[in-house]
């Protein structure tokens, strides 16, 4: 690839992997700036290409943005499951430890995690980052599938509404006292510790085993 500049001036350029280079620097600057200052100019910028660049791989910022987002929710699968473990020894210490793995990789990989939940991309518009969304939180579904057929058949909740609950459930406490950045709020015990006791009152209510 070459671009002219200064007045006619050739500088010719070869990039390994142009699209692993600027989802790379789009997380850089994420880390640095928050979402707002991932811009394709800067992007770019830092990847070391000329603004033009980025156009042979995405349509604009919003789609540099969802395949940041995606392969992020791709590695928070991963991790789920390895958390999850098929539901061993217990589906309920399972559960708990999958809970724990939300929070490690929140901790772990601030600006993935920001790039998945605080982009404001919907998701309908970014095929990719929906099905990756959808394979995260299927591994929730799964285990919540299983954690549900565990509890007295009389009055056994939804197993899509205990997902959801739980979901919701540890994404406020990694967003707010999990961070690894300045924002992160102050807790008298770790976040971890938060989390367990909100499955113990929360599970327990429902009649689920708990470890």
């Amino acid at each position: 690839m070459s671009w002219s500049r200064n007045g006619g001036e050739s500088r010719g350029y070869h990039h390994g992997n142009l699209r692993e280079a600027l989802m790379k620097a789009a997380l850089d600057l994420i880390a640095e700036k928050g979402t707002a200052g991932a811009t394709f100019a800067e992007a770019a910028r830092r990847a070391g290409v000329s603004p033009a660049a980025p156009y042979r791989h995405f349509r604009d910022r919003d789609e540099l943005l969802a395949a940041v987002a995606a392969e992020g929710f791709e590695r928070f699968a991963k991790a789920l499951q390895a958390g999850w473990n098929d539901g061993r020894p217990t589906a309920a210490e399972a559960y708990e430890r999958m809970g724990r793995a939300y929070l490690d990789f929140a901790r772990q990989h601030p600006a993935e995690y920001v790039a998945m939940f605080e982009s404001g991309l919907p998701p309908e518009a970014h095929p990719v980052l929906d099905q990756a969304g959808q394979r995260a939180f299927g591994v929730l579904r799964e285990a919540a599938d299983v954690l549900v057929a565990s509890m007295p058949a009389e009055g056994r909740p939804p197993a899509l509404m205990v997902a959801l609950h739980t979901w919701a459930l540890a994404h406020g406490v990694a967003s707010l006292f999990g961070r690894s950045d300045g924002s992160r709020r102050k807790l008298p015990m770790t976040p971890e510790d938060l989390l367990e006791a909100a499955f113990l009152v929360y599970l327990k209510g429902l009649g689920a085993p708990t470890s």
